[in-house]
């Protein structure tokens, strides 16, 4: 074997192949038989070769790489999305640079222009919440963009969103199936989109279910464990209508009404059953007892903005607000 670094010529020697036809079989090219292609691609495997991606990239005007921009700092909503994202890109020998704007319009600009010098050939946006936003910015005309738990104010953009008011529907007829009757709703702040949606989701499950909207059993407050004891406080008052079920907005308001009501001497899921949102493994697997809880199948979207980045990438217009389906994860804090 020559020693050094094998070159798509001593691959092709090796093969019995025109470099022609081995630079076709290793970019998935041209008109090769299966045999030829699997050959070729065999061999450059055993003696090591590697391709030039730089001078690939110059030839082809394509870099095979693309830029992630996220403000989630902490990561909850962005990791499993990258992960599935990057792994289906992986697939087509894409590579990801990541960059964390923070909400900073001026830091995202600065990572957004550092992408364009390295001549990504796409872009995904994402963030910790999927309320609208401004558009990536001018200077990526023509340049795909997908848009993932998140969304911009642009007609022509591409959206991928978790379907949070399916997801509430999911919760509710789960505790009404369950002989719960006076389901309430413990949430987050009203300024979220996706609190307004999950509450349309709830009313929606109780009125199809022919269940009362009771008064009190809606409150909105802030995403925290802290806010769950609170309103565990205010609905289990004296002398008030108590629930036999909740449905709460997100995890940690669920693990917080949970110890609150544990405090109390109510039972769950024997008294009261506990839904939760998001699926946070943090939350759901330690709480006592475990969260049934609402999954948004983050990392689907990120399997599908690849999808429709690669789609785009290859010339094809992708447009509009694609709402994905949640699922529900039943666990003991339900008693299903």
């Amino acid at each position: 074997m020559q020693r050094g670094t094998p070159t798509i010529r001593d691959l092709a020697r090796i093969a019995g192949v025109s470099i022609g036809t081995a630079s076709k079989a290793l970019n998935a090219g041209g008109r090769l038989s299966k045999e030829t292609r699997e050959k070729v691609l065999r061999i450059a495997r055993e003696i090591g070769y590697r391709p030039n991606d730089l001078a690939q990239s110059l030839h082809r005007a394509k870099s095979r790489t693309i830029g992630i921009i996220s403000n989630d700092s902490f990561g909850r909503f962005t990791f499993p999305i990258v992960e599935a994202l990057e792994e289906r890109l992986a697939d087509e020998r894409i590579a990801v640079f990541m960059c964390n704007a923070t909400d900073d319009p001026g830091r995202e600009r600065q990572h957004l222009d550092q992408l364009l010098g390295k001549r990504v050939d796409g872009l995904v946006v994402t963030a910790r919440r999927a309320d609208k936003r401004p558009p990536i910015g001018p200077l990526v005309h023509g340049l795909p963009v997908v848009y993932v738990f998140s969304q911009a104010d642009d007609p022509d953009g591409l959206s991928l969103l978790p379907d949070d008011e399916g997801g509430a529907v999911l919760a509710v007829e789960h505790l009404a199936r369950l002989g719960r009757r006076r389901i309430a709703h413990v949430t987050g702040p009203e300024h979220f989109e996706a609190v307004r949606l999950r509450r349309n989701g709830y009313l929606s499950a109780l009125s199809a279910a022919g269940l009362p909207a009771i008064d009190g059993f809606y409150l909105s407050g802030v995403w925290s464990e802290a806010w769950g004891r609170e309103a565990a406080d205010r609905i289990f008052a004296k002398g008030s209508v108590h629930p036999d079920a909740l449905f709460c907005g997100n995890d940690q308001i669920a693990r917080g009404l949970a110890d609150a009501l544990r405090e109390r001497g109510i039972g769950v899921p024997t008294d009261v059953a506990i839904v939760g949102f998001d699926n946070w493994d943090v939350m759901t697997l330690a709480a006592r007892p475990p969260l049934t809880s609402v999954d948004m199948n983050l990392k689907a979207l990120g399997r599908e903005a690849g999808d429709r980045l690669i789609d785009m990438m290859s010339g094809k217009r992708v447009s509009g607000v694609s709402r994905r389906p949640c699922s529900l994860v039943v666990r003991q804090s339900s008693g299903g």
